[in-house]
């Protein structure tokens, strides 16, 4: 898609040691380029090291190069807004969930048409974690289900229920059969995917988990709480090999918390997580610490829906009215965060 203006955004800030904030802007220019969806982006994943997915309320797929802001690929299928993608890092599949209650499985290089569909969930289906290599996908529902299906045949492969689990969130814990599942009930449940048993629950929040993401080692899942009027919101950390239990709190956000994932390390940037809001802030936090490192305000960008980690440096946040926006973090001492795209 065509470049359209630039602009210059003067709404990133960093937090000192102290907790004082510092106005960094202006920054750099933003490259505006065409939108790839016609409505709200309420879902993005990383697909490729310069390509991603993304779903929207407009019932479409799309996967783009970030880089470019180019739409590569449009996929189309789904009766009802796209809830959830997600793919196998560096695959040639995406898996998309809509509230039409189905998952579809579309091929990268397909000409037309999902190449595998997975009916059999009966409410909007809000999760999705995909296996390491993509022969398995882990689906669920707001029909308080767990589905997990071979991606081959389509077959699914077993099915659980439990009363009050309204799944909002599906992640695969690296090199492990383990999958994070969030909950409207505000507990963390590992599954343990052989079984498709539950074989972990963490103690419940006091809000609604919308998201969950595991560390690359395996060792620390991350989840998002909802939250209003500066009550709620926050993220936490849980130690998934040790105690299981609470390890960190990160707050700051004053509305819903929608994504939260953990950074790659860089040479100088000590362990990170970011997380992002319906108050349309994304904030970089200390791992360890909880202090906030860097807060970037997207203005015009309504509620915040997603975060995909693309590289060291670089995330996409999807927004419900300002399309997808390619976010950059300096790796120094004193970390900023600043936007360069949008699409």
């Amino acid at each position: 898609m065509g470049k359209l203006q630039s602009k210059i955004s003067f709404h990133t800030s960093k937090y000192r040691a102290d907790g004082s904030v510092e106005e960094t802007g202006p920054v750099r220019a933003v490259q505006q380029h065409s939108p790839v969806h016609t409505n709200a982006v309420t879902s993005v994943a990383a697909l490729k090291p310069d390509l991603c997915v993304s779903g929207g309320r407009d019932k479409s797929v799309a996967v783009c190069s970030w880089r470019s802001g180019a739409a590569l690929r449009q996929f189309n299928g789904h009766e009802r807004e796209v809830t959830k993608v997600t793919s196998a890092l560096d695959s040639n599949r995406v898996f998309s969930a809509s509230r039409d209650k189905t998952v579809m499985m579309w091929e990268l290089h397909r000409t037309s048409g999902p190449s595998q569909h997975f009916p059999g969930h009966d409410l909007v289906v809000t999760g999705l974690a995909v296996s390491p290599d993509a022969s398995q996908l882990c689906t669920g529902s707001r029909d308080n289900t767990v589905c997990k299906w071979d991606t081959e045949t389509g077959e699914c492969l077993g099915r659980t229920a439990i009363s009050r689990n309204l799944v909002t969130h599906l992640c695969w814990v690296p090199g492990e059969p383990y999958v994070a599942q969030a909950s409207e009930d505000k507990t963390i449940r590992i599954w343990d995917s052989r079984e498709l048993q539950v074989a972990h629950m963490f103690p419940a929040k006091r809000h609604i988990q919308t998201c969950c993401d595991v560390s690359q080692d395996g060792r620390y899942c991350l989840s998002s709480s909802s939250g209003s009027a500066g009550e709620g919101g926050e993220a936490t950390l849980w130690d998934l090999r040790q105690t299981r239990n609470q390890v960190c709190e990160y707050k700051g956000h004053f509305e819903t918390t929608t994504s939260c994932v953990f950074l790659p390390r860089g040479p100088a940037l000590t362990p990170s997580i970011a997380t992002s809001s319906y108050d349309s802030t994304v904030k970089v936090w200390d791992q360890d610490t909880g202090a906030c490192l860097a807060t970037l305000c997207l203005e015009g960008s309504g509620p915040l829906a997603s975060l995909a980690v693309c590289d060291s440096s670089t995330l996409l946040c999807a927004s419900f009215n300002s399309g997808i926006h390619v976010l950059q973090m300096s790796d120094h001492a004193d970390p900023v965060l600043e936007e360069v795209a949008v699409f």
